[in-house]
């Protein structure tokens, strides 16, 4: 089990717990009322430290070890999934996963990108950080599902786009914004939930849909708070105030009208209780695409188009004379 810096106090619990168990393991004494107190007390406290995080403390969880990626989901919500790979233009990116599955009894589409559960897998999976052919083999994959009448489901993870010199010569700018442009005009219902971290274009790239929804503690915004703080202060040491000031949360995204929904995670956050969360996201996707398959084809363009449109916000200038006309001001 990894800890956190901020779940110091349940470190030490579950450290006297489990002295408090193998105390009981190697004599005679009953220890059973200790160890149902610690639990208590453990309970107590995760709620506690759960109950007030921080953005930066949500930024930390969604990065945690043992948080649950797009394939654990795959495999606990979706049935006979088959992997498919490559772009047909350049290579596989091993990044972002997708395929067919099966979903409550019909055939969908998954995207997903995919960090790696160990240091060899992350080495494996370039840390969830995709280059153009993953953005292309999941927009393939995308008007697939459009020609064959398949949802799509996008699950969200990473750290951002692969920013090296190889994947912009490659065109990783135009393979993001041909997906953007593309997701916006596709024939068929998405589904986009941020599991872990959502940054910047690698985010986007596969995550614009009819309902985006965020997990409790997850972000998503332009820019990693560590990016921000070297860009503003030179140093990373002011992360912290970053995350804070960038408005990168779930609550903050729901709040700005970003994001459809949060759906909340087990006390503990999903890495504490995965086949719960499995759980609790499935039943979420579940009654989310019976709502959007009710919506005839056009309109579910036309609401996700209108959706895109309303973001921000535009104030008007007093006209100053003809050069002026038409100008405005975005706050």
């Amino acid at each position: 089990m990894v800890f956190l810096e901020f779940e110091k106090p349940l470190e030490q619990l579950y450290e006297q717990l489990e002295k408090i168990k193998q105390v009981g393991e190697q004599s005679d004494i009953d220890v059973s009322p200790m160890v149902k107190e610690l639990e208590k007390r453990i309970k107590k406290t995760r709620r506690e430290i759960y109950s007030n995080l921080t953005g930066w403390q949500k930024v930390q969880l969604s990065r945690h070890p043992e948080r649950p990626y797009t394939l654990y989901y795959v495999e606990h919500i979706f049935k006979d999934f088959i992997e498919l790979h490559g772009d047909r233009l350049s290579g596989d990116d091993k990044a972002i996963v997708g395929g067919i599955a099966n979903f409550n009894g019909q055939t969908v589409v998954v995207i997903g990108h995919q960090k790696g559960v160990n240091t060899k897998m992350r080495q494996y999976r370039n840390f969830g950080m995709a280059n153009p052919e993953g953005y292309r083999k999941a927009l393939r994959l995308m008007k697939m599902a459009e020609r064959f009448g398949f949802p799509v489901f996008s699950f969200v993870d990473t750290p951002g786009a692969y920013p090296g010199i190889e994947a912009e010569e490659r065109g990783q700018a135009e393979a993001i914004a041909r997906n953007m442009f593309e997701m916006a005009q596709l024939k068929v219902p998405i589904i986009v939930t941020v599991i872990g971290e959502g940054a910047s274009g690698g985010a986007i790239g596969i995550g614009l849909g009819d309902r985006v929804y965020m997990l409790e503690n997850t972000w998503y915004s332009v820019i990693s708070p560590e990016s921000c703080s070297s860009i503003l202060w030179r140093s990373w040491d002011y992360k912290e105030q970053a995350a804070e000031a960038l408005k990168l949360t779930a609550d903050d995204m729901y709040r700005f009208g970003l994001i459809d929904g949060i759906i909340k995670e087990p006390v503990g956050g999903a890495h504490a209780a995965p086949e719960e969360m499995a759980k609790i996201l499935k039943r979420h996707l579940k009654q989310t695409l019976a709502e959007l398959q009710e919506i005839p084809v056009k309109e579910l363009v036309r609401q996700r188009i209108a959706k895109y449109r309303r973001m921000g916000a535009w104030e008007e200038l007093p006209q100053k004379g003809a050069e002026s006309a038409g100008k405005g001001k975005k706050k």
